[in-house]
């Protein structure tokens, strides 16, 4: 489900924000934006998200504001300056670039032209002091990301309830027209075989048996429990406070094999045309089923 949260932490001079983006994905896919000096928090800001989220695609961005926390510091190389200065000052004497004045041409924009002079050396941030802060400014997020996933969450239950009782009504409606589709079949039988028999006697149990074999193939009762059955598993695994996407996936691949077979049994218009409504429900809500952990 998709969801956005913000939290902030601030100590010692340093602000530590956290954003947190979900969006619906198949499994958890995790991206962390972390400033530089502190990439090394990266596995376990993943296992905090983790914590909070099953599936999903979840985009975690860090950032830290204070002075203290600069991400480079100069240093100046004293010793080898000074042997600049003095290799410098010979050059000016052995070839008389004082210019009449005495004085030793070198400057400081001479020095700042030099290598290695000035070296940049990156700051190395103590971890374990700044993870209770940044963790705490996570947390937040993901406590207010969690909270508007809970709102779109019960707005979901509530759609997948209200298809799985429109596909609850179809399937009574079918098994109302059962007894009557058989008994249309059973007169339908008895027609042909007058029409084929003529003037010959039929013979009653003969007849019986026929009419109880077509009756057997048309038999859907262990379709129909099954499929009551699969609605109340389904029904039952929304009320569950825990991950349940995966079982609700699996169970609608059981609703539409049952429907299949239901429709290759029972071979009539109407039963087909209501069996393509049953697959219309199931679609939609194997889509929306995509949203839940």
């Amino acid at each position: 489900m998709t969801g956005f949260g913000r939290g902030e932490t601030t100590a010692d001079d340093r602000t530590w924000i956290a954003e947190v983006r979900t969006v619906n994905h198949r499994y958890l896919d995790q991206r962390v934006q972390l400033p530089r000096p502190f990439a090394g928090l990266e596995e376990r800001v993943k296992k905090l998200v983790a914590r909070h989220q099953d599936r999903g695609r979840v985009e975690v961005s860090l950032q830290v504001r204070g002075e203290a926390l600069s991400e480079t510091v100069l240093n100046v190389n004293m010793d080898l300056a000074r042997q600049y200065y003095d290799c410098l000052a010979r050059l000016g004497e052995e070839f008389d670039l004082s210019n009449g004045n005495g004085r030793s041409p070198v400057g400081l924009s001479h020095m700042l032209t030099l290598r290695d002079l000035i070296t940049q050396e990156e700051q190395r941030p103590d971890l374990d002091r700044e993870w209770p802060l940044a963790r705490q400014a996570l947390s937040r997020a993901l406590a207010e990301c969690d909270q508007m996933r809970s709102v779109e969450g019960q707005a979901l239950k509530e759609e997948l309830l209200g298809r799985l009782d429109r596909f609850a009504r179809i399937l009574e409606t079918i098994e109302a027209k059962i007894p009557e589709i058989l008994f249309q079949r059973q007169n339908e039988l008895r027609q042909r075989i007058e029409k084929l028999l003529g003037s010959m006697d039929i013979d009653p149990m003969r007849l019986a048996q026929e009419t109880a074999i077509m009756a057997d193939k048309c038999d859907v009762t262990e379709e129909t429990v099954r499929l009551h059955s699969h609605i109340d598993q389904f029904r039952h695994f929304l009320e569950l406070d825990e991950p349940v996407g995966r079982r609700l996936d699996f169970l609608l691949q059981e609703f539409l094999r049952e429907v299949n077979t239901l429709a290759s049994k029972i071979s009539n218009s109407e039963i087909a045309h209501l069996s393509v409504e049953m697959k219309n429900e199931i679609e939609k809500l194997r889509e929306q089923i995509q949203n839940i952990e």
